[in-house]
């Protein structure tokens, strides 16, 4: 039976791919809230914005009287809540914007999806779902071996991190105190079509089209798992519909690479589809520059209970997703040239993934 779904944060990177996932492959029907930042953007969803299942609300989840207003006009089965300051770089040179977002944010949400479902009834109450999308960076730091799993205890390290864990400990009180039926993922890091370029492999692969140096912090054994977005909104539908009420489960590729290993075969990949020869390999684009911060070494999902409890696994290995994001980028310079021309020529490099 079609559902109602209401996706926060849906047009950025993850949130207007669950945004295409749904309208292309189910019958439900979207309301998409977005505050349109430097990371929203409303082209991430023109493949799906003539879809009369679609709908698209400029608001901003800390205005307590829009979210109010919103959830009682759509009348949502589903919150998916995406919206979210996400970069840790810039959640050291400005920490306010992910205090404000994601914590203040996120209870206002909170609370307006709380009102909301106490005015339901039979089984429109007992199907309502909060979802809340985090990130394993809540977890902190891993040494060279291990992984995170859903009892990990929360270790952030960076402003970022830790507005996130606020976000999450809010959504788990929230179930805890007013019963409000919410379930929460926290995924690793995510790459894919449509993905911001100030993160690392958006960087990389246009920097290496563009013949630019590509900066990588410190020695570049920072190591990430990375899950594919397509392969992450699967997942996350199927969180929404299919998980239980009070539980959280982690979304990882199982594809572990250090961020120099990531930009090597970046650099191999745009060599091969898009040849220089007269120039060279890019990897001689590689620079080494100072680390930032509080660098976490190394993040890894466990994802053994989304797979044996909810059926979910990723679609794509890191060489075949990586292939299809480079050429996405490569075919789609129209999306990308106005954000490296445009406010992205003034932001920090976002040397981090």
């Amino acid at each position: 039976m079609p559902k109602r779904y209401l996706v926060t944060g849906g047009a950025g990177f993850i949130g207007s791919a669950v945004t295409r996932h749904l309208l292309t492959g189910t019958p439900h029907e979207v309301c998409v809230v977005d505050k349109l930042t430097y990371a929203g953007n409303l082209e991430n969803l023109a493949p799906v914005a003539r879809d009369p299942r679609y709908r698209f609300e400029r608001a901003d989840i800390c205005d307590r009287t829009a979210m109010r207003a919103i959830f009682e006009a759509f009348a949502p089965d589903i919150v998916m809540h995406l919206a979210a300051e996400s970069h840790v770089d810039r959640s050291i040179d400005g920490p306010a914007d992910f205090i404000e977002t994601n914590i203040v944010g996120t209870f206002n949400l909170l609370q307006a999806a709380l009102g909301y479902w106490r005015g339901l009834s039979g089984e429109k109450a007992a199907a309502f779902r909060f979802h809340h999308v985090s990130t394993d960076e809540v977890f902190g730091s891993l040494g060279k071996e291990g992984y995170f799993t859903e009892t990990t205890a929360y270790s952030p390290n960076s402003p970022y991190s830790a507005s996130k864990a606020a976000s999450d400990h809010l959504v788990n009180a929230w179930r805890h105190t007013f019963g409000l039926p919410v379930v929460l993922s926290n995924c690793s890091n995510n790459y894919g079509p449509f993905h911001f370029p100030e993160k690392l492999i958006p960087l990389a692969i246009l920097n290496a089209l563009e013949q630019k140096p590509i900066p990588v912090y410190g020695t570049g054994e920072n190591t990430r798992d990375w899950l594919y977005v397509e392969d992450h909104a699967r997942a996350l539908r199927l969180i929404a519909e299919t998980g239980v009420p009070g539980e959280s489960y982690n979304v990882g590729g199982h594809c572990e690479r250090t961020n120099l290993e990531v930009v090597r075969e970046i650099c191999a990949l745009v060599d091969e589809l898009a040849p220089d020869a007269a120039r060279g390999p890019r990897e001689r684009l590689i620079a080494f520059v100072a680390d930032r911060p509080g660098h976490d070494l190394r993040y890894a999902i466990d994802a053994t209970k989304i797979r044996d409890r909810l059926g979910w696994k990723p679609r794509e290995t890191f060489t075949s997703g990586l292939r299809k994001t480079v050429q996405w980028f490569l075919d789609n310079e129209a999306w990308w040239r106005p954000i490296r021309g445009g406010v992205y020529a003034g932001a920090r490099l976002g040397l981090g993934p």
